[in-house]
């Protein structure tokens, strides 16, 4: 419901957009009748650009390949559009606020000297000034939302190493392969899970650990299910792979990224995302403990925000080590990076987490910082190593600007 609040806002946006394009095109002294019909013609195609985001969400979410071949293919189309469009639409915001910041300096600059602004704003020169300053930010948005679009493809391999002062008989460490935030959905397919899954596999893991947010809420979104089943069982490791899921591994609609019905923390994952993970050989801890190779523990925690399951309640930290060996080293999967003092505080060892996606695009990578617990990497918590991971997807606008999709490959050392 927040897009929907905030739509406003997002029409108003765009509807500037065009205003500044019909100004820019006009500086271009095109002939009457050619310069109408490119006006036109931009607005036209900027209005099904922007608005295709709310088209998406009034096809119908059941439609299949099968069913209605046209209205799934437009329905994909339309979601990834608008996907894009959110990307364009940032970057688009802050390239006119600098513009308008330019010109409100020059304004007052000009009224200081005596100048009237008219005179200047309406001259040739002024005009020539006009049409290369919108020259230059097309080509600034063409780059960058190609650079974005491209670097978020592209996965890296991101090593951590932590020392554990505990000690297992028989082993001096485990080897981790972090994922979390795949968002498997329109913008995130086959394509990027078989690169995840080779490069899971390159790194040789005891175990794989899948924080949360494996889908983006629509199962049928899904480019091909059974192909992504088929590269998810594929992923091996010495102990197998435990999951748990994130706020947004919930059967709902969403539109711009955002959810619907956000303040029901009891709504469940559908049906069809519990069989996805069991065909693909995951294990999906929900307020679950195992204890691995009579070794060490991992315990998966529901979502901080959505803890699903029809009841809306997780564990407190305490309740997670109650009873609990703590000569073993104790590892809890947390999508979100919350409670951190709390889990340290109860004894947890390494606490593994995702959700944020280091803020996905520039400048909100800087921003996250200062206001979550820990938006990315490694953390030290009194005695807990706190690791959040990027990600290795994208949700919302298709794109990584100053932040990276990445698998963390964690190497644990007992040094007791």
């Amino acid at each position: 419901m927040i897009f929907f609040l905030l739509s406003p806002l997002f029409i108003a946006a765009h509807a500037y957009f065009v205003y500044e394009g019909f100004k820019w095109i006009d500086t271009l002294r095109l002939p009457r009748g050619l310069g109408r019909f490119v006006k036109i013609l931009a607005a036209v195609l900027w209005a099904v650009f922007s608005l295709s985001i709310f088209a998406a969400y009034f096809i119908p979410a059941g439609v299949t390949r099968e069913s209605s071949p046209m209205l799934y293919i437009l329905r994909r189309t339309l979601k990834k559009s608008g996907n894009y469009n959110l990307g364009v639409l940032i970057y688009m915001g802050m390239s006119f606020a600098v513009i308008l910041i330019g010109r409100l300096i020059e304004y007052f600059k000009l009224k200081k000297e005596g100048i009237e602004p008219k005179q200047v704003f309406g001259s040739a020169l002024y005009r020539n000034k006009r049409a290369v300053m919108g020259v230059l930010n097309i080509v600034f948005i063409v780059l960058l939302m190609w650079y974005g679009v491209a670097h978020g493809k592209d996965i890296k391999l991101n090593t951590y190493e932590i020392e554990l002062s505990k000690q297992v008989e028989g082993s001096s460490g485990i080897r981790i392969a972090l994922v979390a935030d795949m968002h498997l959905g329109y913008s995130i397919g086959c394509e990027q899970m078989e690169k995840m899954a080779d490069m899971i596999n390159a790194s040789s893991p005891d175990i794989v650990i899948m924080a949360g947010d494996i889908f983006d809420n629509e199962y049928e979104a899904l480019d091909d299910p059974e192909r992504l089943i088929e590269i998810f069982s594929s992923i091996k490791s010495r102990y197998g792979a435990y999951a748990v899921y994130g706020n947004h591994d919930i059967e709902e609609k969403i539109i711009g990224g955002f959810t619907f019905d956000y303040s029901n923390p009891a709504k469940a994952a559908g049906k069809e995302m519990n069989e996805f993970l069991d065909k693909a050989g995951i294990t999906l801890l929900l307020d679950d403990l195992v204890l691995i190779d009579d070794a060490f523990y991992v315990y998966g925690r529901p979502d901080y925000s959505k803890p699903g399951n029809g009841t809306g309640k997780r564990k407190a930290p305490e309740e997670i080590t109650a009873g609990l060996d703590m000569s073993k080293p104790l590892i809890v999967i947390d999508h979100q990076p919350r409670e951190l003092q709390a889990l340290a505080d109860a004894g947890v060892d390494i606490d593994l987490c995702g959700h944020t996606h280091d803020g996905q695009i520039f400048p909100a990578n800087i921003l996250l910082k200062f206001i979550s617990e820990n938006s990315y990497g490694y953390k030290k918590v009194g005695e807990m190593d706190d690791i959040v991971t990027s990600g290795v997807g994208l949700f919302g606008p298709y794109m990584r600007v100053g932040t990276i999709s990445e698998v963390c490959n964690i190497k644990i050392r007992f040094t007791e």
